[in-house]
């Protein structure tokens, strides 16, 4: 297995609390690795310094074998690194289009490709093509995720990211985010997934990371984790 991420010991501060303390792990090539832990573990942390939103203190991290973690976040997008956040951040007065559209709108392979991107997006996401001209601020929870992971993928990126893409949502719509995971993955693109709905997660993953207070306290294969007594009462209440 390749590599395509590597993340080597870094530590992470917000002004004088440190959040992260020498984290380390891997994606390669092609899998759905999960980081799971609690609020406040430093999951989102992680995942904002991959894309360059904060600078490690100490640390490397590498993208395709390129050292990534001293690059501004829109020249980490054209590597190929995209980011869903918690929160979905879509911009509410503008249409399901011009959502999408933003996601292509500055990378120039992207742009170029912008028609048969959509075109791919619209068979994952048919519902989105039925709202395209619709304010996205108007769409249900459920849509607003679906809308939020599109417009990452219009970015044509090789290691897509994703902040609690569950949060918030009904049963059934979660159900369906994680096939959408799973289908996205299967396709080719690489991902790497934050999530509190451990079981959720793991059952679509590779490999898996359990994070605590900034640090990496288990790593295995999704199968070992899910089946470790820790992680089983600390997490899934049994």
């Amino acid at each position: 297995m390749c590599a395509l991420l590597e993340v080597k010991s870094i530590d992470v501060f917000y002004g004088a609390v440190q959040a992260l303390y020498g984290v380390s792990f891997e994606v390669g090539e092609g899998e759905v690795v999960t980081v799971v832990g609690a609020n406040g573990a430093g999951k989102t942390t992680a995942l904002q310094t991959i894309a360059g939103l904060i600078r490690p203190f100490r640390g490397e991290i590498f993208f395709k074998g390129e050292r990534i973690d001293k690059l501004l976040p829109q020249d980490i997008v054209r590597l190929g690194i995209s980011l869903v956040p918690e929160g979905r951040e879509l911009f509410p007065d503008m249409t399901v289009l011009e959502n999408l559209e933003v996601g292509a709108a500055f990378i120039p392979k992207a742009k170029e490709k912008m028609r048969q991107t959509l075109e791919r997006i619209w068979e994952l996401f048919p519902i989105l093509e039925e709202r395209r001209g619709q304010r996205s601020g108007t769409l249900s929870g459920g849509e607003q995720q679906m809308l939020a992971i599109a417009r990452s993928l219009m970015a044509l990126p090789e290691l897509l990211m994703l902040d609690e893409p569950s949060i918030g949502l009904a049963p059934k719509i979660i159900q369906s985010i994680f096939r959408i995971i799973e289908e996205i993955n299967a396709k080719g693109t690489t991902i790497l997934l934050v999530e509190q709905n451990v079981r959720h997660s793991l059952l679509i993953s590779h490999r898996a990371y359990v994070l605590e207070t900034g640090n990496i306290v288990l790593e295995g294969s999704a199968e070992s984790v899910l089946d470790n007594s820790y992680v089983k009462k600390a997490y899934l209440g049994v």
